[in-house]
Parts: C-alpha cells; sequence; structure tokens
C-alpha cells in the first residue's frame, strides 16, 4: 500500500514582499515530484497564497476581511495556474478542494470529501487543497490551513503531515529573540500550556507562528499520525526527512500509539 503525505505550505513561504514567491514554489513543486516518482508516495498539498497571488493583480487593504475575500476570489485561479504549470512540467497533473468545517464535521459532506480524494489519488492526481474562504462566513472557516491540514490528514488517511513554514522547527524558546535557543528536534507529548501561549504585538512567533503548528501536531498525534516540521525556505532538510530518511534537522512530533483507530 502506497504511504500518504500531506504537505502544507504556508503563506510566509509563498509571499515575497506583496507577491507570490514563485521560486520557493517551483521548488516546492520540484519536491513533490520527486516523491511520487522516486519514493512512490501518495502527496495530497494544503497550499496557502491565494490572497498573496491575487495581491499581484489587484492592490488592496488585506486587513478587510471583504478585502481578502476578493483577493483569494482573484488569486485562487492564478495559484492553480502556477502549480498547473509546473506540475505539467514534470508530466504530473493537480486538482484543487476547496474545503470548509462543515466538510469534516458533516457525515455525508466528509463521505463525499473522502470519495474524490480517493478518485484523484487512484489516478495520480496531485489535490491542492485550501479553505473556501472567498464566500464562507466565521462560522464555517477552519480559521488556519495549519488546522485543515491537521484535519486532512486525519479524514483522508495520511501516514504523515509536514508543515512546511518560516519556522524551521520547534525551539525551547524563541529563536528570533533568544540566540542560544535550542531546537527540539523530537516532541512526544505537548503541553497544555503551549496550545495556549498568548498573542502580543511584537510577538508574532507566538500566534501565526508556532502555536498554530503546535495546535495541529497535537491534533494529528492525538489520532496517531506523525508530523514533521521544518523550513519551506530551504527544503534541504525535508528533502533529508522524506527522500532519505535521514532526521537532520526540523522537529518531529511522535504519534500516540493504538488510537488510529477509535473515533477521536
Amino acid at each position: 500500500m502506497k504511504k500518504r503525505l500531506v504537505i502544507k505550505v504556508g503563506s510566509a513561504v509563498l509571499r515575497e514582499e506583496n507577491l507570490l514567491a514563485v521560486t520557493r514554489l517551483n521548488n516546492l513543486v520540484d519536491l513533490i515530484a520527486k516523491l511520487k516518482k522516486e519514493k512512490d508516495y501518495e502527496v495530497i498539498l494544503v497550499s496557502s497564497g491565494a490572497v498573496a497571488a491575487g495581491n499581484t493583480k489587484l492592490n488592496l487593504d488585506k486587513t478587510q476581511v471583504l478585502n481578502r475575500q476578493a483577493l483569494a476570489a482573484i488569486g485562487q485561479p492564478l495559484l492553480m495556474k502556477y502549480y498547473k504549470k509546473r506540475f505539467r512540467e514534470h508530466e504530473l497533473f493537480c486538482g484543487q478542494m476547496l474545503l470548509v468545517e462543515e466538510d469534516f464535521d458533516s457525515r455525508r459532506r466528509s463521505r463525499n470529501a473522502r470519495g474524490v480524494m480517493e478518485i484523484l489519488l487512484e489516478n495520480n492526481i496531485i489535490p491542492i487543497l485550501n479553505e473556501n474562504d472567498v464566500i464562507a462566513n466565521q462560522e464555517l472557516l477552519i480559521g488556519d490551513n495549519d488546522q485543515l491540514a491537521a484535519r486532512a490528514a486525519y479524514f483522508f488517511g495520511a501516514d504523515l503531515l509536514v508543515i512546511l513554514s518560516d519556522i524551521d522547527g520547534l525551539y525551547d524558546s524563541n529563536p528570533r529573540e533568544n540566540p542560544n535557543a535550542k531546537m527540539r528536534k523530537t516532541v512526544e507529548l505537548i503541553d497544555d500550556s503551549e496550545l495556549h501561549m498568548k498573542h502580543t504585538p511584537n510577538s508574532e512567533f507566538a500566534t501565526g507562528g508556532i502555536v498554530t503548528k503546535l495546535k495541529a501536531a497535537d491534533f494529528v498525534m492525538r489520532r496517531g499520525i506523525p508530523m514533521y516540521l521544518s523550513s519551506g525556505f530551504d527544503l534541504t532538510n525535508v528533502y533529508d526527512f522524506l527522500i532519505e530518511e535521514k532526521h537532520t534537522s526540523g522537529t518531529y512530533f511522535v504519534p500516540q500509539e493504538n488510537i488510529r483507530a477509535q473515533d477521536v
């Protein structure tokens, strides 16, 4: 049976100032193509970047919700155009699935989503997932793509969740403030206090940074799925981990055992 991966790439990786970071997107596509051709993995991609892509065509105040939704509407097809073009160079094809919270909470809708996913993977199509945040209201949104990726890993039966970010791993303190911070290469348990770190205006690390990643890790670990967190800017460590099966850097979150089949 083929190994199934969910790879999530964050907007910080795919954004270069107010533009789409095409070079990093290209490197990601090359990685996925290598995983499929050399390791015969099934890969589900959860990709941010629609707002950044939309911003290349229209400059709006992104602090306004409706503006962000409008930019996402413009950016989604542009983002898919980039992915489609690059995957085609590897003789691969991709398809898009836009999801909201209800797609995972409703038995009928989650069954339909699983059915579509299996058809795509069986036919060697790379599914690209994002939240359907163009028209969904706040109650329907999952909130961020880290949580979407965690839910996708569980509901679509992944063997591993990989999160690529501007953070290259989990540290024992904020590496942007403490030059002596040490990376935690392996994590077996996430303390509850780490999941509720408070946001302060000058602490980006603890908001759109590590907290959402830890919540995603906690979600999948409790369901028997491991997670690997590494940098999306330099994919060297990810290549080592996924292609060479060597854990040189990045953080591996160890899954809890014997609970995968339980309804948690």
